[in-house]
């Protein structure tokens, strides 16, 4: 059986927050969360959250505009689109317009089912379609639009407690791969200390006191189906330092072009433009098979004195994310990080012993961690053909 197609807008008061400018955020209060923070909500449901507004703004906000509630939904607009926040009684936060829409019931459904509507394959490529943009965004109106399989509730209910037993498996073995995460960050603060207060006393320089070369990506256009090399793009970087090649396309190289564009294993690709919560994601490339780059990454590649693993733990640090947010530019919605600005941020220099420590770790970590992330895979492959399964109406 096929359920009707309704738009969201149709269900829910769609729209975002009351804007909150920059020199407003504050190092304590009431949190205020971005598109990153809400992606993270959406996969641990808890965020280490460095922003904040005043309980007065906050105040505020809720009475003029009011502020989002238990059984809303948010949707991240800008850099990862279309990741779903279900709010809880327990939450209170504000969050920043533009980068995500908040959905407010207007007719009486079950919030969980329409979150695992809006998460299925359908709906998600209407979503990630949503704008021919180098850095995608998911407007309002484009969200009023987006259709959704809506079966009566007592169905909604049914399918969302089927859904969310499957999902609280998957994300079980997500947990374990997170816990792997704030390990590395852990063990990078015990090798090398904070890099704010230096108490190891490493002396002090840049990140190009480590960089033999800096290379941006190619300009050239990839292909959804044909080319010879997959082409690594500002998505496949995941915020944390991951890699996420479910979405890739393809390219051709010239001989000539192919040392300059083409990642190989131990490669630093950095993500210079994006949105301005989203610049400068970064990774070390361990693939064996050499993948092309695009133009908004910049291939690091190291002297004798750097490891790429080091200088990874660094920019994916607290410290280093602060260190980014504040100095990208930002130009008609997008932030901007250039090569020789990456090179200039200072870096505490320790020696390349411990740096190569340091990798072993990381390594010995992330081979032990590969049967939960395979296993992980399988549930997600599992999870979806249950999904589909449900919005078709066959549950």
């Amino acid at each position: 059986m096929n359920w009707p197609l309704v738009k969201l807008g149709e269900i829910f008061d769609v729209s975002s927050s009351k804007r909150v400018h920059q020199k407003d955020w504050r190092d304590k209060g009431v949190p205020f969360y971005r598109a990153r923070e809400v992606v993270l909500l959406s996969k641990h449901g808890n965020v280490d959250n460095d922003l904040f507004i005043d309980e007065e703004m906050y105040e505020e906000y809720q009475q003029k505009y009011g502020v989002p509630k238990e059984g809303d939904l948010l949707i991240t607009a800008v850099g990862t689109l279309g990741r779903t926040y279900a709010v809880t009684s327990k939450d209170k936060f504000y969050f920043k317009d533009a980068s995500v829409i908040w959905l407010s019931k207007k007719i009486d459904v079950d919030t969980s089912y329409i979150q695992h509507a809006i998460n299925s394959t359908n709906v998600q490529r209407f979503i990630q379609n949503s704008s021919g943009a180098t850095v995608g965004t998911y407007t309002i109106g484009r969200a009023k639009e987006t259709e959704i399989p809506l079966p009566p509730l007592e169905q909604q209910k049914r399918i969302a407690a089927i859904l969310d037993k499957a999902d609280a498996i998957r994300r079980k073995r997500q947990q374990a791969i997170q816990l792997a995460d704030d390990f590395l960050r852990s063990v990078f603060l015990e090798m090398f200390g904070d890099p704010v207060t230096n108490p190891k006393n490493f002396p002090i320089g840049t990140i190009r006191d480590f960089v033999e070369s800096a290379n941006y990506g190619s300009s050239g256009k990839a292909s959804e189906t044909e080319g010879e090399y997959p082409m690594l793009r500002m998505g496949n970087i995941t915020y944390k330092g991951g890699w996420d090649f479910k979405n890739l396309k393809y390219i051709d190289l010239d001989e000539k072009d192919k040392d300059k564009y083409l990642a190989k294993k131990g490669d630093l690709l950095f993500n210079r433009t994006n949105s301005k919560e989203l610049v400068g994601k970064t990774a070390v490339f361990e693939e064996e098979k050499a993948m092309a780059i695009a133009g908004y990454l910049v291939r690091i590649r190291p002297n004798k004195h750097g490891n790429n693993y080091y200088l990874s733990g660094y920019l994916n640090s607290t410290h280093g994310k602060k260190t980014l947010m504040g100095m990208c530019k930002s130009i008609v919605g997008m932030a901007n990080i250039n090569a020789q600005e990456l090179q200039n941020i200072k870096i505490l220099l320790p020696p390349i012993k411990l740096q190569n420590q340091y990798e072993k770790i990381v390594k010995d970590v992330r081979t032990k961690l590969k049967k939960h992330e395979q296993s992980n895979d399988s549930l997600e492959t599992l999870f979806d053909a249950l999904s589909q399964k449900a919005f078709g109406g066959q549950l």
